[in-house]
């Protein structure tokens, strides 16, 4: 769940603790605490006046339509995103610089950005005392709201806004409410996703991750968090279907489809597909949300949020934030587990199963504590290969921003942009930046740079509150995210993947799994 990119309680963060077990369920609970009154906003930046040497802003945005026309040919088509901003860096020698972010004319005549691009200069983007995040949440424009029935979602608010603060209390009392039903809900769903890839390898040889991934995940959300599920509903099996096309009539303009490049240009480039022909697909999800969400939406009239408003972004922080985000995150794990090889698998195969077996043989938030390198290799994952890796936010005043060599000055009203992965690929904070180090955060002197992970919309060391924009689901999607892992290398020693492309991150093929054998 973000809120970039979720009770009335007394301290300034959240804190999950859940504990479940395999061989029985056990009561589990999770505390949601947060500032009643938003809390100061996050100051991570230098503080002003800079001493590095100012430095003129490099790059320029073109002419009107022509310079962002062609901007966008390159990030698409000539060059690919990555290569798009490392060429400008080696152009301009400098990660901070000037151009035009897709999608570009005609959805929207106003696609100039700064560019931050580097781990110093990134994180103004969570500092709400410089930046506003209001309706920037896709970035250069802006999704009609007839998409989340005529409502901005908690996603596109700042947090100045009152609704902010009430619709974020409102998902941390989700997530309170329904913490003890997590860890076994999330076993019951991805024990049938494994049964699956062995049925799909026993017949073929191969099984897509990503297809029994979606329908895993969306069980597991509508079961754990709204006691639903889907298949005995008049949902059914669809509801990963619809939230993907729904999805696309939100993101279209900013995804590459594989299409030939004409008719990408001439239709989800050039025009906002009409929300008209999604609305039957939606009103199923709606209704489903709506017929389960009972004592949420109770809460929400409490907090003085209307039951359909409440719904529409209940929808959108299950089905955008938090199934996106598995859908994004869960096959990139993967890929990277099984490119590291097997004695990555072996290694974390021995340190799960003996804190489990310690455990009795139980998963617990305990267990999980004694699990260092799994820990390790989860914020590892969000760190090469963050879900959200583009952010936005408009400069409310006059700044300066640094890099790690020069000085930037910034003008009230300017939007920046960060391209995380390049942020937390740093080679001036990390050391084998562009490598997978499953072991880099464990550790005292490996904890120290948990700071510099940003995924969450904020640093890892921070918590989410009513006042700032970090994920509200920040601990429930790095504890799911650990339980893939825990769950996977309790049932099997090693596995074998392809890994292919998508409009939405990584395609992963599972081509072997060992079972477990100790």
């Amino acid at each position: 769940m973000a809120s970039s990119s979720y009770s009335t309680l007394s301290s300034p963060f959240l804190q999950l603790e859940f504990s479940s077990g395999r061989k029985k369920q056990q009561r589990s609970s999770i505390r949601a605490s947060v500032s009643e009154k938003p809390s100061p906003p996050l100051s991570l930046t230098s503080p002003e006046p800079t001493k590095l040497p100012i430095r003129k802003i490099p790059g320029d945005w073109g002419l009107p339509v022509i310079g962002p026309w062609k901007d966008r040919q390159d990030y698409f088509y000539k060059q690919g995103r990555d290569e798009f901003f490392k060429s400008r860096i080696q152009k301009y020698q400098s990660t901070v610089f000037r151009t035009n972010m897709p999608p570009g004319p005609f959805i929207t005549f106003k696609p100039n950005v700064v560019v931050l691009l580097d781990g110093k200069s990134f994180p103004v983007l969570f500092d709400t005392s410089k930046v506003e995040k209001k309706d920037v949440f896709t970035g250069t424009y802006m999704p009609s709201t007839d998409l989340t029935g005529g409502h901005r979602v908690l996603s596109y608010l700042d947090p100045s806004e009152p609704k902010h603060a009430l619709l974020k209390q409102l998902i941390f009392f989700l997530l309170k409410s329904r913490s003890r039903h997590v860890i076994p809900e999330f076993h019951a769903s991805y024990r049938d996703l494994f049964l699956q890839l062995e049925s799909n390898l026993a017949e073929t040889g191969k099984a897509s991750f990503g297809d029994a991934n979606d329908q895993a995940a969306f069980n597991f959300l509508a079961r754990s968090l709204f006691a639903a599920n889907p298949a005995d509903t008049k949902l059914g099996l669809d509801g990963p279907k619809i939230v993907q096309k729904w999805v696309l009539f939100q993101l279209g303009p900013l995804l590459r489809l594989g299409l030939p490049q004409f008719l990408e240009e001439s239709t989800i480039r050039t025009f906002r597909l009409p929300p008209s022909l999604i609305k039957k697909d939606y009103q199923r999800l709606y209704d489903f949300f709506y017929s389960s969400s009972t004592s949420v939406l109770d809460e929400a009239e409490r907090l003085g949020i209307t039951r359909d408003e409440a719904c529409h972004n209940l929808l959108f922080a299950t089905c955008f934030n938090s199934f996106g985000g598995m859908k994004l995150f869960f096959p990139n794990v993967m890929k990277w587990i099984g490119r590291a090889g097997v004695t990555l698998h072996a290694r974390l195969a021995e340190e799960i199963r003996s804190a489990v077996r310690d455990a009795g043989g139980e998963i617990t938030m305990a267990a999980m504590e004694k699990m260092p390198l799994m820990k390790s290799v989860v914020y590892e994952a969000f760190r090469i290969d963050p879900p959200v890796p583009l952010q936005f936010g408009r400069a409310k005043r006059d700044l300066v921003i640094e890099s790690h060599d020069h000085a930037f000055e910034v003008k009230e009203g300017d939007l920046l942009f960060g391209y995380q992965p390049f942020a937390t690929k740093d080679h001036r904070i990390f050391e084998r930046a562009e490598e997978f180090v499953g072991d880099r955060f464990v550790g005292e002197e490996g904890e120290k740079l948990l700071k510099h992970v940003l995924w969450s919309n904020g640093p890892e060391t921070e918590s989410p509150t009513v006042g700032n924009k970090q994920c509200a689901g920040k601990d429930f999607v790095t504890l799911v995210s650990r339980l893939l892992l825990v769950e996977f290398f309790l049932r099997y020693d090693s596995f074998d993947i392809q890994v292919g492309t998508s409009p939405l991150g990584s395609s992963v093929t599972i081509t072997s799994l060992k079972r477990s054998s100790f």
